[in-house]
């Protein structure tokens, strides 16, 4: 070739290799350039991880030997530890060089040439040439060199184009997160929209958010991935006290981790087949709402410290949305709280007294009738109407007790009903509400006897627990069934939300609420427990249980 032909594609091989911005078009461009100005039947560049190890191996041409692809690319072998930072190894001759150790299953090399990639002064990567049908030369050699400066070079624009695209996919990711969050999503929902929005703009496999559960425990609760299989193996997992996950809570700062696989401790097994991890906290405060944990596959690239600041950025705006959405919903709470208040005394002040006043009316004129000697039928009648009277006023002051939030002891079994008739709408059926006073079942005449021993502040409790474990079968049992039953005597109240679902692995996928009524148990010197149901049938038992005396 001459010198000016020469000079011209190779330039256009520097163009090639300098026009791209995508590392792995840089590598692949690089790879296909060198052959061709070489005349290389086969070559490869090795992209290293920060422990020296191969992520990734692109390929040109075929290897001599009966393999088509390398299934295991070379990573600290012999000859290519050989090659310099600053120059070109050449191996004519390569039978008769000392150091040639391959990977397993290499194929055989007729002669070889290798120069490394460096960026900012660390080895990025190697690329190696092969199968010349003559050997290479130091031409060639200074070929390739400069063509590994030029990738040098474009790797460098490519990275800062990437961090230049990661950050434009945080803003996006966080933008999504809080417009979710404040057009009104349930927590539920609020937190896979956090998870599934970090894991795209990380480019991660999975995302999980670990949160706190019952007894001190810190569970996944939310897992993100393209995968179900995944999914179902990471949803629940328990995290240990002294984990990172733990730790990153504790000291308020997130952690990447470069290989789950390297690591000397893994204290959640299932996380161990993992490569790059990043755990970011949720912070509210000063105190950890939860951990957003996301991961990568072996082989892909590892997370780096821009990703992590930009995940702590976005946790933060994430827990700040997740407040302002909390505070919304309890002064919509409020707000309902009034309105249920205003209709009660409504009901109260008009509805009751008049018809509290028509009775009265129609029972003076019964008694009128009687005295004037008219048909027993007549005055049948009326006695009907007046009993009608007296029941409608009865069932507006069970309406009445139920609209009010102030914790009336004798309404307690009224607002259970009440719970119990709301939560027909979110299961699709209307579940049973059983009650027993010293062990035998009692029909609503004698409701007055577990009413007349619950105070207002365990009645509060009562409550919220079946509220609580009718919204957990609702939201994630799948139930076609559901029973509470109250329990109750002079010394004690037990709870027992019973419902006939998938099971408590699904049914537990979100525990928060949970652990409030652990709390609640806790705070009354109590008891509670959620478990499989012990009858033989599929379903989960919850029980909660609290002294009056």
């Amino acid at each position: 070739m001459k010198a000016n032909e020469f000079l011209i594609e190779f330039s256009r091989h520097i163009l090639s290799i300098a026009s791209t911005l995508d590392q792995v078009e840089v590598s692949r461009a690089l790879v296909t350039s060198a052959c061709d100005a070489t005349g290389a039947k086969f070559g490869a560049v090795s992209v290293l991880d920060s422990h020296g190890e191969t992520i990734q191996f692109i390929q040109h041409g075929l290897p001599a030997g009966p393999e088509a692809v390398i299934d295991h690319p070379p990573i600290n072998h012999g000859v290519f530890n050989d090659i310099p930072l600053d120059s070109y190894l050449i191996i004519n001759d390569i039978g008769g060089y000392a150091n040639t150790a391959l990977p397993e299953n290499h194929p055989a090399m007729l002669n070889f040439l290798g120069v490394a990639i460096t960026v900012n002064e660390q080895v990025w990567g190697r690329l190696y040439l092969s199968d010349k049908p003559e050997d290479f030369t130091d031409d060639d050699g200074d070929v390739v060199h400069l063509l590994a400066r030029a990738a040098s070079i474009s790797v460098v624009n490519s990275q800062l184009y990437e961090e230049s695209q990661n950050r434009t996919r945080w803003l996006t990711a966080s933008q999504r997160i809080v417009s979710s969050l404040l057009e009104g999503s349930d927590e539920d929902e609020a937190l896979e929209t956090i998870a599934h929005e970090m894991r795209v703009a990380a480019h991660a496999d999975v995302a999980m958010i670990i949160l706190p559960s019952i007894q001190d425990q810190w569970v996944s609760e939310i897992v993100d991935s393209d995968d179900p299989a995944v999914v179902h193996e990471l949803l629940g997992l328990s995290f240990p006290k002294d984990g990172r996950a733990r730790t990153v809570l504790r000291e308020q700062g997130g952690v990447v981790v470069d290989s789950m696989q390297r690591l000397r401790t893994v204290r959640v097994q299932e996380l161990r087949r993992f490569g790059s991890a990043l755990y970011a906290p949720l912070i509210s405060q000063g105190v950890g709402r939860g951990v957003i944990l996301l991961l990568r596959f072996p082989n892909e690239l590892e997370f780096n410290l821009q990703d992590l600041t930009m995940a702590e950025n976005v946790a933060k705006q994430a827990t700040i949305a997740l407040e302002l959405a909390e505070a919304r919903r309890a002064q919509a709470m409020a707000a309902e709280l009034d309105e249920r208040a205003r209709i009660s005394r409504d009901l109260h002040d008009l509805a009751i007294q008049q018809l509290f006043a028509s009775g009265m009316h129609i029972t003076a004129v019964r008694e009128e009738m009687a005295e004037r000697g008219v048909g027993a039928d007549v005055t049948g009648s009326l006695d009907d109407a007046i009993s009608a009277i007296d029941d409608s006023v009865k069932q507006i002051r069970a309406i009445v007790r139920s609209l009010r939030d102030d914790g009336s002891s004798a309404a307690v079994v009224a607002r259970l009903q009440h719970e119990t008739s709301v939560a027909r709408g979110s299961l699709g059926f209307a579940p049973s509400l059983l009650v027993t006073w010293n062990g035998e079942d009692i029909d609503e005449d004698d409701y007055h006897l577990v009413d007349d021993v619950i105070g207002s502040d365990i009645a509060d409790d009562v409550v919220a627990v079946v509220r609580e474990g009718l919204s957990n079968a609702a939201r994630h049992a799948k139930a076609s069934s559901a029973i509470v039953r109250a329990d109750a005597d002079t010394e004690q109240i037990t709870i027992h939300v019973i419902d006939d679902g998938t099971g408590i692995q699904q049914t537990l996928s979100r525990r928060s609420g949970l652990s409030n009524l652990a709390a609640r148990a806790r705070r009354h010197q109590g008891a509670f427990q959620i478990r499989p149901r012990e009858d033989g049938h599929a379903g989960t038992k919850l029980t909660w249980a609290v002294r009056l005396r």
